[in-house]
């Protein structure tokens, strides 16, 4: 892993991160006198907005669990990270630039792991957007077509598509500075007697992102008959993807969530974008196959 970042960094951080932005994109805040802001709790129950937050002084509280601290805190809760990974998903979305102190580790590794597969998943989800477009993957559009779904809606939903070939996205990866290493870590690709290939090949690809909207995962459905892999293929447990703690979907639908205080359950990812299109915008779908006890 790499050291410890700096606490000068982690100060800029917190000032870059609007502690009632960051907040907002979880939680519908409205405006209660000066500088603060009041909105239902995230952490319990409740039908009377009891969350505040105070974005002169950089805080919230609940009065009703007594839950409370800074934009740091908020997203250790929220995303159920530890406090360095807390700072560099923050540092991603301000654009701050996180150095470590020495630790004897690899350059790429000095950004931290969390960025590192954060960034892959990024740059593999626009590999897969891009490939929608080809040739190869009009077996994948015609799928989408005969449901419904027109190129602005997979777009929308970021549904790309993985071609046949057995490196290809290994290859853009490399290509991109990814190490072999950071591939694997994040679920990309599989190491096999002859080298690492990719995980997902000839199938239509939905990213699947936490409540901050970071593609953590993908969900993949097979499109050929000679593909002897399951119907859906996920990505497996990796650091940042852990399927029983994310919903498909959430990230579009947590606020119409948050402010109904209920959320539609269906069973698999065209059938969010079909419920969503048509209005139905609390609509969400396990990872899996079935609720974990979490």
């Amino acid at each position: 892993m790499a050291g410890r970042i700096r606490d000068e960094d982690v100060a800029l951080v917190r000032e870059r991160s609007k502690v009632d932005e960051v907040v907002g994109e979880y939680v519908t805040l409205k405006r209660a006198g000066g500088a603060s802001l009041k909105g239902l709790c995230p952490f319990h129950d409740e039908k009377s907005p009891s969350f505040n937050v105070n974005a002169a002084r950089g805080y919230w509280h609940c009065f009703g669990c007594g839950e409370g601290g800074d934009v740091i805190s908020f997203i250790i809760k929220m995303d159920h990270l530890s406090f360095a990974e807390a700072v560099e998903k923050l540092a991603h979305r301000s654009g701050v630039q996180l150095r470590y102190e020495e630790s004897g580790t690899a350059p790429n590794r000095q950004k931290g792991e969390r960025t590192r597969l954060v960034e892959a998943h990024a740059e593999a989800e626009k590999f897969y957007q891009a490939q929608l477009a080809t040739d190869q993957a009009k077996t994948g559009r015609d799928f989408l077509t005969e449901r419904g779904f027109d190129a602005q809606a997979a777009a929308s939903f970021g549904v790309g598509y993985s071609p046949q070939g057995w490196d290809g996205l290994i290859t853009h990866l490399r290509a991109k500075g990814f190490q072999d290493r950071e591939i694997l870590t994040a679920g990309l690709a599989v190491e096999g007697q002859r080298g690492l290939y990719d995980r997902f090949r000839g199938r239509l690809m939905w990213p699947i992102r936490d409540l901050a909207g970071d593609t953590v995962g993908f969900g993949a459905r097979k499109l050929y008959d000679d593909d002897q892999g399951p119907k859906y293929l996920n990505t497996p447990e990796t650091p940042i993807y852990k399927k029983s703690q994310v919903l498909y979907g959430l990230d579009v639908a947590k606020r119409d969530v948050a402010r109904s205080r209920q959320a539609v359950v269906v069973e698999g990812y065209t059938d969010v974008m079909a419920c969503h299109l048509a209005g139905v915008t609390t609509a969400v779908a396990t990872c899996g196959t079935a609720f974990g006890s979490e």
